[in-house]
């Protein structure tokens, strides 16, 4: 081992030797590294972070996998033996309805190790009405402690209070605007459900209620803060028709990115329909998929480039350093370390520019997180630059083997009366 580290340390100095004589040429090709180098982190540090803000921005209004009644279907006679059946079939509409045993169905998700959260609500349409003013919306009924587990509004919160009650509601800030209401104004809540035949019979409505506004919050998707109202969830279940009913489970998931098989799994244990987050933004993943795959191309074309740098340079180094290996292998070098040497003129060429070029990456992402739209933060991991450190070693590497097999490959006479 001992040995070999010897010859290892020669060679390096004899390596480094040899970059020393050609200065300029190093110089050069160190800073094609690095802006190389530069270009690649700070690509791929800006894709993962608008990828992030993506994924942020849209999880952050919405659960990971969802859980709702099967949808009602037609029942069809099987046909007779020996007959043709011709069906033409109009489908059941679907009517606000409550998912069964959902206690117990809570109780067992609660007990998954996959979830992260699990949280009963009961949604539905309704209208909210100021004065002359009427809006539709979605009232959304819910235990707002574990709600605040799937969507945290404690933080889309921009006045008033985080607390729904009986009396308390909140809602998003573009129907605050649209109806010119703020913190501590009243609204009339209406799901224009009755609940019988009497009712409507003696025009009464009992699925009305006068709410104060608790809190005005701001998700941040104008259609959803411009039509939720979050209420108490008996106050829901009591205006939608469903006493002690709900109509979703929300959960969530710790990679979000298994949620479609997560909820494939959980749909088979509840026997209800689950739809994850994956599935209904499929546009949003070919989006990520799409950028995914152009920063790829970039950094694949940009390590193309590098690694003909490195292999002209060492090229013409070997042209130029002719007599120079033909001396070494009549003083004794072999082939294997000749090859050696210029493997590891790469490996240097790789690694300098590799340090050179995360240090300007750091600065790029600087100025950007600075000087930039602020429409997101880019992120930059150590990690990222380690891989990156290495990825342009092992290119530098590679890049030196032909050049290195070709001065490996030199007849030390023919070498040494080279001029």
């Amino acid at each position: 081992m001992t040995a070999f580290f010897g010859r290892f340390w020669i060679d390096a100095n004899i390596a480094i030797s040899f970059l020393r004589e050609g200065r300029i040429q190093s110089l050069m090709i160190t800073l094609g590294v690095a802006i190389g180098v530069a270009v690649i982190i700070f690509i791929t540090a800006l894709i993962q972070g608008l990828q992030t803000n993506l994924i942020d921005s849209t999880l952050g209004s919405q659960a990971h996998i969802r859980l709702v009644s099967p949808d009602e279907v037609n029942l069809i006679a099987p046909p007779v033996d020996d007959t043709l059946q011709l069906i033409q079939e109009d489908k059941r509409p679907q009517r606000l309805r409550s998912i069964n045993n959902w206690q117990q169905i809570t109780d067992t998700l609660d007990q998954l190790p996959l979830l992260t959260a699990v949280s009963p609500n009961v949604s539905g349409p309704g209208f909210v009405r100021r004065g002359e003013a009427l809006e539709s919306v979605i009232l959304v009924g819910t235990d707002l402690e574990r709600y605040q587990k799937i969507i945290p509004l404690s933080e889309y919160l921009i006045s008033g209070e985080l607390r729904v009650s009986a009396d308390n509601v909140l809602i998003g800030s573009e129907l605050a605007k649209n109806l010119g209401v703020e913190v501590g104004s009243k609204l009339r809540l209406d799901s224009g459900q009755d609940d019988d035949d009497s009712s409507r019979d003696n025009n009464l409505n009992n699925n009305s209620a006068v709410v104060n506004i608790a809190g005005i919050f701001e998700l941040g998707v104008r259609e959803l803060d411009a039509r939720y109202v979050y209420l108490d969830l008996k106050q829901a279940q009591s205006l939608l028709n469903l006493p002690g009913g709900i109509t979703v489970i929300d959960l969530t998931v710790e990679d979000i990115f298994e949620a479609e098989e997560i909820a494939a799994q959980v749909g088979r244990l509840t026997s209800l329909q689950a739809e994850s987050w994956i599935k209904t933004n499929a546009q949003l993943l070919s989006g990520l998929t799409a950028q995914s795959l152009s920063s790829n191309m970039i950094v694949g074309f940009v390590a193309i480039s590098v690694a003909f740098g490195i292999a002209s340079v060492l090229s013409v180094s070997v042209v130029q350093r002719t007599r120079e290996i033909g001396i070494l292998r009549a003083m004794g070098a072999t082939r294997q370390q000749i090859l050696r040497i210029f493997l590891i003129q790469g490996a240097v060429f790789g690694l300098l520019g590799s340090i050179v070029g995360s240090g300007v990456s750091y600065v790029l992402v600087w100025s950007f997180n600075t000087f930039g739209p602020n429409i997101f933060t880019i992120p930059i991991s150590i990690n990222l630059i380690l891989v990156t450190m290495s990825l342009a070693t092992l290119t530098g590497v590679i890049a030196a083997a032909i050049p290195a097999r070709r001065a490996a490959a030199l007849d030390p006479v023919v070498a040494i009366r080279y001029v």
